[in-house]
């Protein structure tokens, strides 16, 4: 994948997947499964680019066709791509950085593209992946995460979790549990890696209030 040092090198105009409750986060992987027509479409356009594709949510309303998008999506690239033989596309995109929906552009084309204005998110180029987080922080983290997981009879490798970096670790929860949009869009919008971390800690905790305070492993 090319190295987006700044903002700048980035397509200033993109084509968007609208999809409530998928969650892109820069440096996470999403797979998609593409099927419908206007989209395949799109996926046919960004092959033939810069295969960026802007991955943002709904809010009420618009219409079924139109809905009204939210004010921050995120940008990934095409990192991986085949086709199945009745002609869907399965992708993976890869994230970039997160940008704020400018004005959506009046053009032909049967998906949408707006301006991507991705000064706020500048940092999301140069996130540094060493970052940790107190060990205190962290115990509270994966207490709150194996209540939650014993709620929803999810499981994890807790010895992967144990050793993952923070980034890898944050993003990838946030990214695969099944959160609520509105949740979805509250980590995505957390400012800093740091913020993200606090962000999925609290949620985490919320929904598992009922629940007792066993401790779980400790989280690096």
């Amino acid at each position: 994948m090319p190295a987006y040092r700044r903002t700048a090198d980035l397509p200033q105009m993109i084509p968007v997947f609208p999809l409530d409750g998928a969650l892109l986060l820069p440096g996470g992987d999403l797979p998609l499964q593409i099927f419908e027509p206007r989209y395949l479409n799109m996926i046919d356009d960004v092959m033939a680019g810069d295969r960026i594709v802007g991955m943002i949510q709904t809010r009420a309303g618009g219409d079924r066709m139109r809905p009204k998008l939210v004010k921050v999506g995120c940008t990934g690239r095409v990192t991986s791509y085949a086709e199945t033989s009745d002609g869907r596309y399965l992708i993976t995109l890869t994230g970039v950085c997160r940008f704020d929906a400018g004005e959506e552009l009046v053009i032909p084309t049967p998906y949408r593209q707006l301006r991507a204005r991705y000064d706020r998110f500048e940092a999301d180029l140069t996130e540094d992946e060493t970052t940790q987080a107190p060990e205190a922080a962290r115990t509270r983290f994966a207490k709150a995460l194996k209540r939650y997981l014993n709620r929803r009879e999810l499981d994890i490798d807790w010895e992967t979790a144990q050793t993952a970096p923070l980034e890898a670790l944050v993003n990838s929860l946030a990214m695969g549990l099944p959160f609520e949009p509105a949740e979805k869009q509250a980590l995505l919008e957390a400012p800093t890696l740091t913020g993200r971390f606090e962000t999925l800690s609290t949620l985490l905790e919320i929904d598992g209030l009922d629940d007792g305070d066993d401790a779980g492993p400790s989280v690096q």
